[in-house]
């Protein structure tokens, strides 16, 4: 299987799924989060053990491409429903994914790109890794990514972080449970091929068994959850704040907000 916006190879039991727009900061564009699901369904049904989610260059995930993000502006709210729905199909996808998941979170992961990076089993980033649930700043809603970022890390750290959309490093990411390593750069993929290595010596089918024992806690609650996100999310691009959020941010000024 091709694919224009990502990479995917195996070696030794292992699937390596590489966001691949070096030049956009590994920008989620709607190819992008298409690619992604394939690359899921194909290393779901290959001989692979554990898949592991990098980014190239300098970048994890930037967040959301800069056309998409403009595309979005005038789109019908049945579209508005269908392109919130794909997102919300994305992130339970790499939730619930049947096999262990490692993300090697090499640079910025900022909002689906946060999002990308955090769902994984296991998260390892290297020191020069920043997060930031940034969707206030230009008028959306932060919807399907809240009610996983609740269960990781408690109601009230997840408020502050959704809320005022700040940026933040690995090791804060760390220290409030988000993420489960931080390392040095140079010691990022070394790192995860040892975290592999760990996955790769016990029971494929006890591990599969474990994850899916584990995604049934509160199974129904989150996908109720995930579903109120997901209309949430499609209402919120019909106000005028989210208008002038995307057109602010496209115009690289600060967003005169109406609260409307």
């Amino acid at each position: 299987m091709s694919y224009n916006t990502i990479t995917l190879s195996y070696e030794n039991r292992v699937a390596l799924l590489t966001l691949n727009r070096p030049d956009k900061r590994n920008a989620i564009s709607f190819e992008l989060v298409d690619e992604v699901l394939r690359a899921l369904e194909e290393v779901e049904k290959s001989d692979a053990v554990v898949l592991v989610l990098t980014g190239a260059g300098k970048a994890f995930s930037g967040g959301l491409d800069l056309e998409n993000l403009k595309a979005l502006i005038g789109r019908s709210p049945e579209q508005n429903v269908k392109d919130t729905r794909t997102m919300a199909q994305l992130f339970r996808t790499i939730y619930d994914f049947p096999k262990p998941t490692v993300a090697a979170v090499n640079g910025a992961a900022i909002a689906g790109g946060t999002g990308l990076a955090t769902l994984c089993d296991i998260t390892i980033a290297s020191m020069e890794a920043k997060f930031g649930y940034t969707e206030v700043r230009i008028g959306f809603i932060p919807a399907i990514v809240s009610s996983f970022l609740v269960r990781q890390v408690g109601e009230k750290q997840a408020r502050d972080l959704l809320l005022t959309g700040r940026i933040f490093d690995a090791q804060e990411a760390y220290r409030i449970g988000l993420i489960n390593e931080v390392v040095e750069p140079d010691r990022l993929m070394p790192r995860v091929r040892e975290v592999v290595g760990m996955l790769l010596e016990n029971s494929p089918i006890s591990v599969i068994a474990t994850k899916k024992l584990i995604n049934s806690f509160g199974d129904h609650e989150l996908t109720q959850q995930v579903e109120s996100g997901v209309v949430a999310n499609a209402q919120s691009r019909t106000t005028k704040d989210f208008h002038e959020g995307v057109t602010s941010f496209l115009e690289k000024r600060k967003p005169v907000w109406s609260g409307k």
